[in-house]
């Protein structure tokens, strides 16, 4: 690892050959219900010095920021980090005891989580250790960490980051720190909906990039910029943004860094579609990058974005196979069983890649997305389009580091495993190119109605989500994907999707979950009522099979055609909601099928899942970038370098990108 400039090793990382991948481990360590994966990144080599030094500087901007995240989780997690973190580097004591132990695995999950609570289910971590433990180590360490910061790692206050339960004042009862003290769903919503965009057609993003407080009882926003929240790291990332402007690929993506620079600088949101469109528009070269704050699924009523960084290299090869997604994006927008009214008359600048990752942080990291589809304002994929991107890479080493005991134990029989080994790996990447492309990017708002984020409020994300998913299964179990060449039998693979989703969706899923819990992620509660609501209206004939056998359960589907008419049915249901703003019903299907779970069957799936020691969580460390000087000072090469362990990541991203106070 080395810092800007200087060719200076951390001794503690070893060379790893990105060409290689017969010996490459792709497997770090396993803690918790979590395992930690490397990455390699294809197609480095085939890159110029300037296309490396660019994401090189983008990865630089991106790790700057990291600690907004941690911050924005919750408002004591960088005063616990800190403190948590001088025991585990200071301590000398007895390390073989099994509260060491505990200490360590806390450590390890609240690293994961950039903060102390679970990255998917929301809940606050539980230490395996007593506050009396805690309080020796500290004192042993010389370390301070008292008050609410220190008691809140054992009490029963700010249990969850993000609570979506219904008739309960959300951002109250939420942790998460995009809203001061004291304010509540009505405030925001009273707030925003007091905000007017110049262009009623082009509606900004408010409250996108910024914190709501109470200042004497006056609401207000702190927003994220220089010199304003968080204005130490921005400086630091505008500082990289502008080595990478310096070297980018083409004029179209050194003018979208520069609004994005200008973004940082002024917090406004004006800015920030005009660097949307720039960068929506910026399609050529191999390198792209994701960069600011951009995902609201951390804010309980979808305001406020998460700060997350992604740096990019095409896929050469992947990304030309399926370019032909995007190119037919008009053909599956015309034949969606949506109603006429909702369908798009002319779908534009849908642009698709496979990409291979080259660095993440924020929000990304260490628990990252497969694939993205950007930008998030409904009236530029309109107007202008949109990026969607499949990381490569990531779903490799996922593939490559993964086993099949689990499946063979939840799948209903010996064919439908043979179907999966044969054709999901390849499932699973249409699935989420028609997700990201075609998903995302389908269907209008009907003349007049709002925002999602203001019509369906605290359940706009899981009916997003669903509603691109339900595009994607419908299109799997299609002929029209043999007829692109993109599969050579449509049938089998269609059959692999159904099968995984289906079986995840009403029952692997849950292994997420501790018994009693509800589905709280806007993800798994969308799997869960896609699922669930197919699984209901398919029993008339049995479409959906359940099956108990020795005590055990399985679903079993019958007649693939009719589920694909269901989804189809359910689609045009979920963009009705979503192109009518219609809260009612977006309430009764999400509370319906997506939140309460069998208790009986999530007993027994739990008690199936002990016999695995497979973890049900996944992340990464990310491969080092690290420049080689010559006798000038001059970058002449990068060295790529992978972490032995995930605490020598984290700790070395704690003392290199500390860019934030305690308190902010």
């Amino acid at each position: 690892m080395a810092s800007c400039g200087k060719d200076v090793s951390d001794k503690t990382s070893e060379p790893m050959s990105v060409k290689d991948s017969t010996d490459f481990n792709y497997n770090v360590e396993q803690f918790a219900d979590i395992k930690i994966l490397r990455y390699q990144i294809p197609g480095w080599e085939r890159l110029t010095l300037k296309e490396q030094k660019l994401v090189y500087y983008l990865t630089q901007a991106g790790l700057a920021g990291r600690d907004i995240m941690w911050d924005q989780n919750y408002r004591y997690n960088l005063t616990i980090r800190k403190a948590l973190e001088s025991v585990y580097t200071n301590y000398n004591g007895d390390k073989s005891t099994d509260d060491w132990a505990a200490f360590e695995t806390y450590l390890k999950r609240v690293w994961f989580s950039n903060g102390i609570h679970h990255h998917y289910s929301k809940d606050k971590i539980k230490p395996g250790f007593s506050a009396d433990y805690l309080k020796q180590l500290l004192a042993d360490t010389n370390t301070t960490l008292e008050g609410e910061a220190f008691d809140v790692i054992f009490n029963d206050k700010d249990v969850k980051k993000v609570n979506q339960a219904k008739g309960v004042d959300n951002v109250a009862l939420s942790a998460v720190n995009m809203y001061g003290p004291n304010v509540t769903n009505d405030d925001v919503i009273g707030f925003y909906k007091n905000k007017i965009s110049p262009d009623p057609t082009k509606p900004l993003s408010f409250g996108l990039n910024s914190q709501l407080v109470k200042d004497n009882g006056v609401l207000k926003e702190r927003v994220y910029k220089s010199g304003g929240l968080y204005g130490s790291a921005i400086d630091e990332i505008i500082k990289w943004l502008e080595k990478a402007k310096g070297v980018a690929e083409n004029d179209e993506q050194a003018n979208a860094l520069g609004l994005l620079i200008d973004y940082y600088k002024t917090g406004d949101l004006q800015t920030w579609d005009d660097y949307n469109v720039a960068w929506c528009k910026a399609t050529k070269g191999n390198v792209d990058y994701i960069n600011s704050f951009i995902e609201v699924y951390n804010d309980p009523l979808g305001y406020t974005g998460s700060y997350e960084s992604i740096i990019q290299i095409n896929d050469f090869d992947m990304s030309e196979k399926m370019k032909v997604v995007s190119d037919n994006a008009q053909w599956f927008e015309d034949h969606s069983p949506i109603m006429d009214e909702h369908k798009k008359k002319n779908v534009v600048g849908v642009t698709y890649k496979v990409v291979n990752v080259a660095g993440e942080s924020g929000d990304a990291s260490p628990s990252t997305p497969i694939g993205v589809n950007l930008p998030n304002a409904n009236w530029i994929r309109a107007a202008v389009g949109s990026k969607s991107v499949s990381l490569g890479n990531i779903i490799e080493s996922y593939n490559k580091a993964g086993n099949t005991d689990r499946l063979k134990e939840f799948v209903n029989d010996d064919e439908e495993f043979q179907i999966h080994e044969k054709y999901s790996e390849l499932a699973d990447k249409l699935h989420t190119a028609l997700h990201e492309v075609i998903g995302h990017a389908s269907g209008k708002l009907n003349p007049g109605v709002g925002e999602t984020k203001e019509t369906l409020k605290n359940y706009a994300s899981t009916l997003e989500e669903g509603r691109a998913d339900l595009v994607a299964l419908y299109y799997l179990y299609d002929p029209k994907l043999q007829e692109l060449g993109l599969v050579d039998d449509w049938k089998q693979v269609g059959m692999a999707a159904y099968d995984d989703y289906i079986r995840n969706g009403l029952m692997t899923q849950l292994i997420r979950l501790n018994l009693g819990d509800d589905v709280e992620e806007a993800h798994m509660r969308n799997r869960q009522w896609v699922s669930a609501w197919a699984y209901e209206k398919g029993k008339a004939d049995n479409v959906i099979e359940k099956v108990t056998r020795n005590g055990k359960t399985y679903f079993n589907i019958t007649d693939y055609a009719k589920l694909h008419d269901l989804f189809g049915q359910l689609l045009r249901e979920t963009q009705r909601i979503k192109s009518e703003g219609d809260y009612a019903a977006v309430e009764k299907l999400v509370e319906t099928y997506g939140v309460k779970v069998d208790q009986k069957l999530h007993a027994e799936v739990l008690e199936r899942n002990k016999q695995f020691t497979s973890a049900p969580y996944s992340g990464f460390v990310n491969p080092v970038l690290v420049p080689e000087t010559n006798e000038a000072g001059d970058t002449v090469s990068f060295k790529i370098t992978q972490p032995k362990t995930f605490a020598e990541q984290m700790l070395y991203y704690s003392k290199h990108y500390n860019y934030l106070p305690e308190v902010n």
